[in-house]
């Protein structure tokens, strides 16, 4: 929709700040992007984002194991953040601001929308599995530190304090996702993704693809006292918080900001699907299709 068309249709009082509904537009495009990607590229990517992940948690377990220092473990985890910034790759909680909001715009389909999160889910955790296998054979001294790491977050249990850990990770993960969509500079992007990172791991938060591949590396090293069916168990619990805190908190809320441009974008949307429907009344102004 064209500038002008939006002024017609948007009443005084419902203009919003020209830097959240340039963020809006700029995540209605991305977000609807993802959501036509086809089969392969997402588990491509996918998998790509679930290695990178896994260079941070190779990271932190080194550091870790040889200073007995977890915050400093933290701060070289922040490694697997920058790496999925620079490559482009992307993980399950990193597609909850994006195509949420495309959705939401009228974009995509619900089906479009949770195929984009189990593919990707899957393809970041065997992409985890596969870095959790190299690191524990080709580094035997972080096996302990895999193990205990592992275990504080296979036995976190069902409870609302484990619930909370997950909410407030899919917060700072959105949170994160909406940074780095405020403007181009790589800078500040880079800035955002160590930050955000290190919050993540520093505080032990609940986060299902990255806690996953801490419990891999327990599990896949042989000195786990915990099992699959605790990392299953721990993996749906961490994602339903998880989806709580990206979609219920940050993305609806953010959404809030701009409901004339929801409105104005799922109209745009339908009149492109049907290039005849006549002129539509939006409480009194005029919107003639494009």
């Amino acid at each position: 929709m064209a500038d002008s068309e939006r002024r017609m249709t948007t009443a005084p009082g419902e203009r919003g700040e020209p830097a959240v509904e340039e963020a809006f537009d700029r995540l209605v495009s991305e977000g609807s992007d993802r959501l036509a990607r086809p089969l392969l590229a997402l588990v491509t990517t996918g998998f790509i984002g679930g290695v990178d992940i896994g260079v941070g948690v190779l990271a932190y377990l080194v550091v870790d194991a040889k200073t007995g220092q977890p915050l400093l473990g933290a701060v070289a985890f922040t490694i697997g953040f920058i790496a999925l910034l620079l490559a482009r790759s992307e993980l399950f909680t990193e597609n909850f601001l994006v195509p949420v909001t495309a959705r939401a715009a009228g974009r995509g389909s619900w089906f479009r929308l949770a195929r984009l999160w189990l593919v990707t889910l899957a393809a970041n955790l065997a992409g985890g599995l596969l870095m959790a296998g190299m690191i524990v054979v080709a580094l035997p001294e972080v096996r302990p530190a895999a193990a205990s790491l592992g275990r504080h977050y296979a036995t976190l249990g069902i409870s609302w304090r484990s619930l909370l850990l997950a909410v407030l990770a899919g917060v700072v993960i959105t949170l994160l996702t909406r940074m780095q969509h405020a403007g181009d500079d790589f800078g500040p992007k880079i800035v955002a993704a160590v930050a955000m990172a290190f919050v993540l791991v520093a505080a032990q938060l609940f986060h299902s693809v990255l806690d996953s591949i801490f419990m891999f590396t327990g599990l896949l090293s042989g000195r786990a006292t915990y099992t699959w069916a605790d990392w299953a168990g721990a993996l749906g619990w961490s994602a339903l918080g998880n989806m709580i805190g990206g979609v219920g908190l940050v993305t609806s809320i953010r959404l809030l900001r701009v409901p004339h441009r929801v409105k104005e974008e799922r109209i745009s949307e339908l009149s492109g699907l049907l290039p005849d429907l006549p002129a539509l009344d939006l409480g009194g102004r005029h919107h003639v299709p494009s």
